[in-house]
């Protein structure tokens, strides 16, 4: 789980690393350096990746950023039971999380249970955060921690602004909060959303990922180096499965791409070691354990199965790398991958034979696959908006 950064000498507050300041005017007021206050949650790694490179570039700009995990803050483990259970449903039960989706994240008229309820228990939790750590603006990256953000923020708890990045390509009504000060989504789309519903600011950013998906990877040749001995003449592409190696019916995916395809499937399981195995034993399968080289392994890639529109497919857009959706998961899986499509993001494939149709269309050199190159490029709009705004919104409190 991401913690806040650590600092010598720093207080604990449930578990978690809360640096300590002494009372004073906040730096960000004065002009300097800003303490910037980034609540993520380990929910997969899509959340904490957003807000380790998010942290990083603020630091790159001179100030200093502290990341703190919303389920930690949450009392008598229900964090810890929160991701458990969402874990194990995206893994084993989809339909259920589609129906729990259906009732309390999909938009729409109508009451429908909010998760306010839930995200105060770690109101005290977080406003003592934002003291001890001198904050001068809190960005959450999760929909739990924007309810969280809003609703201290309508009471009056939190006297700092809160500037929301919505990560998702599918805005869900968790996201949203009238308390929060501004919002940055990923596309146009989505910021029309915000400001519809609630009436609030909303910025245009485009995905945030790491330097190294944007720019030639050293790692590449390794992995093409590998690819020609497990499977000479064959294109790699890869299957996204998740952190959790959530996917429906990937086996069969799997036998799929090798055996009609003609393609050499790399299975990416996430940290799901039970999937690993049984995606090994399929002759024709690569799939290797956890990877720490992302931005080689897409570089030498011809194109990415993708089930949920979440960091792996943006990071393979980054790295001009075609998408395919196919077989998404129930709920945000579902309503990402139709916002990417529509977006020209991402091709939806029906059945087994559209996929096939799909790779081998994208995987050629020729216009189809330059054509979905430069659309997953062009998303990365303004990679820094996200941080632009949260200074604007520190420093105009002052």
């Amino acid at each position: 789980m991401t913690h806040v950064c650590a600092v010598p000498g720093a207080d604990t507050w449930a578990g978690v690393a809360v640096p300590s300041f002494p009372h004073r005017r906040r730096s960000g007021r004065a002009g300097g350096p800003l303490r910037i206050l980034i609540v993520s949650a380990s929910m997969g790694a899509g959340h904490d990746t957003v807000a380790a490179e998010l942290a990083r570039r603020a630091g790159e700009a001179g100030h200093r950023p502290h990341v703190v995990d919303v389920l930690r803050l949450l009392p008598y483990g229900l964090g810890t039971g929160l991701h458990d259970f969402y874990r194990a449903s995206v893994r084993h039960f989809p339909w259920a999380y589609g129906g729990l989706y259906r009732a309390f994240l999909r938009r729409g008229s109508g009451s429908r249970p909010s998760g306010v309820p839930l995200a105060r228990l770690a109101a005290d939790a977080l406003t003592e955060i934002a003291d001890r750590t001198g904050a001068d603006v809190v960005v959450p990256v999760f929909h739990l921690a924007a309810q969280l953000t809003g609703h201290l923020r309508q009471r009056g708890r939190l006297t700092v602004p809160s500037v929301v990045f919505v990560v998702d390509f599918a805005v869900h009504r968790q996201w949203l909060h009238p308390g929060n000060d501004h919002y940055v989504c990923l596309t146009e789309d989505a910021a029309r959303v915000v400001r519809q519903d609630l009436g609030v600011p909303a910025d245009v950013t485009g995905p945030l990922v790491a330097p190294g998906f944007l720019r030639p990877a050293p790692g590449a040749p390794r992995w093409r180096e590998l690819f020609a001995v497990r499977a000479p003449g064959r294109t790699a592409v890869l299957l996204s499965s998740g952190a959790w190696g959530a996917a429906s019916r990937p086996v069969e995916t799997a036998r799929l791409l090798a055996g009609c395809g003609g393609f050499l499937p790399v299975a990416l399981c996430g940290r799901n070691e039970r999937l690993r195995r049984r995606l090994s034993a399929v002759p024709g399968v690569l799939a290797p354990s956890w990877v720490q080289d992302m931005p080689g392994l897409t570089a030498a890639a011809g194109a990415l199965v993708d089930n949920a529109a979440g960091q792996t497919a943006v990071q393979a857009l980054a790295a001009g790398l075609p998408v395919v959706a196919y077989r998404p998961l129930p709920g945000h899986g579902a309503e990402g991958v139709a916002a990417m499509a529509a977006l020209g993001l991402t091709r939806p494939a029906r059945d087994g034979d559209d996929l096939l149709a799909a790779l081998h269309r994208l995987t050629a050199p020729g216009p189809a696959r330059d054509r979905a190159v430069a659309r997953g490029r062009a998303a990365f709009r303004d990679g820094d908006a996200v941080l632009r705004v949260a200074e604007h919104a520190a420093r105009a409190a002052g």
